[in-house]
């Protein structure tokens, strides 16, 4: 007899009570308890996932050639840090409609293309509705094969028969293990459907793709432990006012994180941006208050943003405070530093920041650009085109030193800029550029006064 109890589990980060609770005690999240029937099956049910390893000396471990699968889209090879490893988990997660579905049907197209048989399975959408979108987008190839199946068992047993490369579940939220009696999506259902196919790809070394859905705050649904699983978690972002997207790895075991891959979203489905300082500064207008132009590096790569900052006296009691594409509490802070040490009274003006083309920047070192572009609205005085800015600042006015220095300016050397502002204790590592003025400051006067 199979033994059955229930328990209720928050849909946020899988916190399980034996009651039902208001607020779950792990995220702080409200209402988000469902009760869930756990099923004790009394046997071990999953006893072919396991590995049965033995204990072996460390340095008697065979090792084995890492070799990658490059997927030909040189803008996910980049975030992945070079393609895809044998046997890893990689989690997708993004806003619906945002292109998750497309990019894998093209990515999967491309390694068919190479002769490697890869299974696409979907649980959301009907065959003939991929179909569709593999003709739209150019995505067809006889070794891609299209598997419309949510029950988990179903799912292993193809992939038993077929035998592919590579693997995409889409979505994971869909799929359902039989031994569990609540509904697919659920945190049990997530969390077992997950680990018993990260398992299955480990001990076969088939890489497998998880697409996830998002929560409306942006996290992907499911327990948290479902992030910790995989080897690789990549988020896509962007929105429907932009073309853009970006896929950013927030988790990678096998390359850097924060790397980021930039694709421009077209009828014929994601084009790779491989220059997106280009994209990003292509409407930047020219000799107009409030603009300036900051490297910030993503990952491994500089890009070339516009910082837009807007300063007008205010209409009501308290001033507005707007800041889209960088941290808002960082914006307060460096106008309470302008108020305090420059005297720049900014206290009763309202402020506006955004990052031109949508993409959000989030590194200290576009501290001191965020300052130029504020000053520069509020006392009406253009900043040169062609210069850049650089820096972080602290609470005492100070330019602090950034990271990776060099590749910046080279960046923009690269694409025309022939001035660059930078911090003084970072002027050593650029004694050899002679393609780009260096100007050094060591703190917000001496930028005031070298800018403006």
């Amino acid at each position: 007899m199979k033994k059955s109890k229930t328990g209720f589990f928050c849909q946020h980060c899988g916190y399980m009570s034996p009651k039902w609770l208001g607020k779950c005690p792990s995220c702080n999240g409200w209402n988000c308890f469902a009760e869930e029937l756990i099923v004790d099956t009394g046997t071990d049910s999953r006893a072919e996932m396991r590995f049965d390893g033995k204990p072996l000396p460390i340095e008697e471990i065979p090792i084995e050639d890492g070799k990658r699968t490059v997927t030909n889209i040189a803008e996910v090879d980049r975030v992945l840090g070079g393609g895809i490893v044998g046997g890893s988990a990689i989690l997708i997660g993004g806003e619906p409609g945002i292109g998750k579905s497309t990019l894998m049907l093209q990515m999967m197209h491309n390694l068919a293309q190479k002769g490697l048989k890869v299974l696409y399975v979907s649980g959301e959408e009907s065959a003939s509705q991929i179909k569709l979108r593999s003709d739209r987008i150019g995505a067809a190839a006889k070794d891609l094969f299209v598997l419309v199946e949510v029950s988990l068992e179903k799912i292993l047993e193809q992939i038993k028969v077929i035998a592919p490369a590579i693997v995409v579940i889409d979505s994971i939220q869909t799929v359902y293990a039989s031994e569990l009696m609540s509904a697919p999506g659920s945190v049990g259902q997530v969390r077992e459907t997950s680990s018993r196919l990260i398992l299955f790809s480990k001990k076969h070394g088939i890489p497998v793709f998880l697409v996830g859905h998002v929560t409306k705050d942006g996290s992907i649904a499911g327990p948290k432990v479902l992030e910790h699983m995989v080897d690789t978690v990549l988020y896509f972002e962007g929105d429907s006012s932009h073309s853009y997207r970006i896929v950013r790895g927030m988790k990678n075991r096998f390359g850097p994180t924060n790397e980021i891959g930039v694709f421009e979203m077209r009828e014929k489905g994601l084009i790779e941006v491989p220059n997106p300082s280009t994209f990003f500064l292509a409407e930047r207008p020219q000799n107009v208050a409030g603009s300036v132009v900051v490297p910030s590096l993503e990952g491994t790569r500089p890009i070339l943003v516009e910082i837009q900052a807007l300063v007008s006296s205010t209409s009501f009691g308290t001033p507005r405070r707007t800041a889209i594409g960088v941290d808002y509490n960082r914006v307060s802070l460096l106008v309470a530093v302008l108020d305090k040490i420059c005297g720049l009274h900014l206290g009763g003006s309202d402020i506006f920041i955004n990052v031109a083309g949508g993409v959000k920047v989030e590194e200290p070192a576009v501290d001191l650009g965020i300052v130029a572009a504020m000053t520069s609205s509020f006392l009406d005085r253009p900043i040169d085109s062609r210069t850049i800015v650089i820096g972080e600042v602290g609470l005492a006015g100070e330019v602090r030193a950034v990271s990776q220095m060099e590749i910046r300016v080279k960046e923009a050397a690269r694409l025309g800029f022939t001035r660059c502002l930078i911090p003084k204790s970072n002027a050593a590592q650029l004694e050899k550029t002679a393609k780009i003025e260096i100007c050094k400051v060591g703190s917000l006067k001496e930028m005031l006064e070298s800018l403006l």
